[in-house]
């Protein structure tokens, strides 16, 4: 997805003579970032493999600049300098960084700081907003929407993603049925997509088989296939988007949208000493949270991040923009979304894209070397 603005009055060659130099600029960073490890061969590939997909990509822009007589400048991908990936294997282009509202909207926050949150989200480039019919009993849908409404956004220049399962107490408000999915939010998936009212569907904390039966199911049937996984991923919890989820994703498709790269506050570096009282842990609804930071596990993990220490002293972030772009360096997921109880907090997540670029091969595997738990792959158990 390309956001754009018009009102330059640049002429048509100068701008595209502009946006090859943009391009022949990002791809000379990217040579410098994989030139110290070309002896390997698995880095030469990929670096191959970025330059065909970056020549591509210039030329769609070129192509899409020059027909609707727009300049780069123009674009809010040139304004922000935020990153934009496809959705798994579809056409749709999403904001690597996206913005939660599990227990902040309707919950934890006001409405005002949910508008300030979501404010702050749009005018850095994030078209992607996160939601779910079952946060807040249904009031952060209501938040999310009063608030696009009241800001007057163009509703091309989002992507709102909702969530089907919990709805009310009634037996008809719950699961995945037709007449509860009719009722409550749009329609039942392909239903839904053919008239016209959602453009895609995915799955949130499925199995890489229950996935793989959906998508036969709608091959079989000549109906919709998912086209995206939600499933929690972070520095300490990496099995499902390393292992499983890459092999959906080449086979059919479907690709992965992260959720809790902080691990629910645990990486953020404010249970460290203990649980805060205005903490998501101190909630009485997240009772399991606490304990799992207090645990002997959590101990280990609190441990771990404060080896991290001198890696973010040395790229010059925080902790939790070291996380953030941990995640977002893993060329399966589509975006991560975020979760924000305060602005200066959301304003930081944010600063991960910078780290991202500085995330060399040879800093992640010293980050793996220090956490211990890198999965094991097909190929490195037939070894």
């Amino acid at each position: 997805m390309l956001a754009a603005r018009t009102g330059s009055s640049a002429t048509k060659l100068d701008e595209i003579s502009k946006l090859r130099k943009y391009s022949v600029n990002s791809l000379n960073k990217e040579r410098q970032k994989f030139s110290q490890d070309s002896r390997n061969s698995t880095a030469i590939q990929m670096w191959q493999r970025f330059q065909r997909l970056a020549i591509v990509r210039a030329s769609e822009m070129n192509w899409y600049l020059k027909v609707y007589d727009l300049s780069l400048e123009d674009t809010v991908a040139y304004q922000t300098r935020m990153i934009y990936r496809n959705l798994g294997k579809s056409g749709l282009r999403v904001s690597c960084l996206g913005l939660g509202t599990w227990v902040t909207f309707g919950g934890q926050i006001s409405d005002e700081v949910a508008e300030q949150l979501m404010t702050i989200a749009y005018e850095h480039g994030i078209n992607l907003f996160d939601t779910a019919e079952v946060y807040a009993a249904g009031k952060a849908e209501v938040i999310l929407g009063n608030i696009i409404k009241k800001k007057g956004w163009r509703r091309s220049s989002l992507v709102i993603t909702t969530k089907l399962y919990w709805g009310g107490k009634a037996e008809t408000e719950r699961g995945l049925s037709r007449k509860h999915i009719i009722e409550e939010i749009v329609r039942a998936m392909t239903y839904v997509i053919n008239q016209g009212m959602t453009m895609y569907w995915g799955t949130s904390r499925w199995s890489a088989m229950e996935i793989m039966e959906a998508y036969s199911v709608a091959r079989q049937f000549n109906l919709i296939p998912p086209v995206c996984e939600q499933a929690e991923y972070h520095i300490f919890q990496r099995e499902k988007i390393e292992v499983q989820l890459p092999e959906l994703y080449h086979k059919i498709g479907v690709g992965a949208m992260t959720w809790s790269p902080l691990a629910c506050g645990i990486i953020s570096g404010k249970y460290d000493i203990g649980v805060p009282e205005s903490s998501r842990a101190s909630l009485k609804c997240y009772q399991w949270l606490k304990d799992k930071i207090i645990s002997e596990e959590g101990r280990r993990q609190q441990a771990k991040l404060k080896d991290l220490t001198p890696i973010v002293e040395r790229l010059s972030c925080t902790l939790p923009q070291l996380a953030i772009a941990w995640c977002l360096r893993n060329e399966g997921v589509s975006s991560v979304l975020l979760g924000a109880s305060n602005t200066e907090q959301l304003t930081e997540n944010l600063g991960a894209i910078q780290v991202l670029s500085k995330l060399t091969s040879q800093i992640v595997n010293e980050i793996d070397s220090i956490l211990g738990n890198k999965p094991l792959g097909k190929k490195d158990y037939r070894s």
